[in-house]
């Protein structure tokens, strides 16, 4: 495999880089340094609000691409390049499914916060986690602001719990299982392939030029947008089935391994 060639390197967060402790390692950024100052750039892609990512990856917040909310809202070194929202009468529509859905926790996901149902005191734990900020709502509907995405937290499972229910809305809105846990609803071109595609379309960066790494459902556009695109060991079976490649998995450090493969054909 001949990474010599690769510009830009891009990496989910959840199950990807960050262990089940949701920690990014420290040698992750001695590697990180080492491969920027062989020119590589790094974008990192997650279903996470914009301020979670940036909390996650500190050290390196102001150097990298940051695509957040699935590609709904996406900057390049803290400049916002694309934001791509839902319109309210469709937000109301999916709320209008997911509220009264039995175990079913809905969030709005706004560029700088996120709002939850103040009725479900139980979840604000877990959403600590994956968001930064958040405020609590008497009634999602009536927030008035914009939304960026939606994104709808079971904790007995998204994919047989929550998809068959808002699959209705696929030809309108991406509608992605993004984590054992978490479906994200949004724009229809709100996704981590869209946004990489204008990553690699405004720096002139070829697929064949691009390394993408990712575990879940919301990963596979964004697979597809590179010649060296990895599923990490503990990938959903449509990630390791999409990917031309395997790694190990986000608590064996598998990106690791990779940037290490990378950085030794750059020196």
């Amino acid at each position: 495999m001949d990474l010599s060639g690769v510009k830009l390197v891009v990496m989910d967060m959840d199950g990807t880089l960050l262990n089940t402790d949701h920690q990014v390692s420290s040698y992750f950024f001695k590697l990180y340094e080492a491969l920027k100052a062989k020119g590589i750039r790094f974008a990192a892609a997650s279903g996470r609000q914009h301020n979670s990512i940036a909390d996650k990856l500190a050290p390196i917040k102001d150097d990298i691409f940051i695509i957040a909310e699935n590609g709904a809202l996406v900057t390049d070194r803290g400049t916002e390049i694309l934001s791509i929202p839902l319109q309210k009468e469709m937000t109301n529509r999916v709320l209008d499914v997911v509220i009264d859905l039995e175990g079913a926790k809905p969030v709005l996901c706004s560029k700088d916060n996120a709002y939850v149902l103040e009725s479900h005191s139980e979840f604000q734990v877990k959403l600590k986690e994956y968001y930064t900020h958040f405020d609590l709502l008497p009634d999602l509907k009536a927030f008035d602001g914009v939304v960026m995405k939606i994104a709808v937290f079971h904790f007995d499972g998204s994919e047989t719990h929550l998809y068959p229910s808002v699959k209705e809305f696929e030809s309108e809105l991406k509608v992605k299982v993004s984590g054992e846990n978490w479906l994200d609803l949004s724009h229809l071109n709100a996704h981590k392939g869209f946004a990489l595609s204008l990553i690699q379309d405004t720096y002139k960066i070829a697929k064949e030029e691009t390394m993408v790494f990712g575990d879940y459902n919301n990963d596979l556009e964004m697979l597809s947008q590179a010649t060296f695109s990895f599923a990490m060991a503990n990938a959903h079976p449509n990630i390791l089935r999409s990917a031309r490649y395997t790694t190990l998995s986000n608590n064996e450090m598998g990106v690791e391994r990779i940037l290490e493969q990378l950085l030794k054909q750059l020196n």
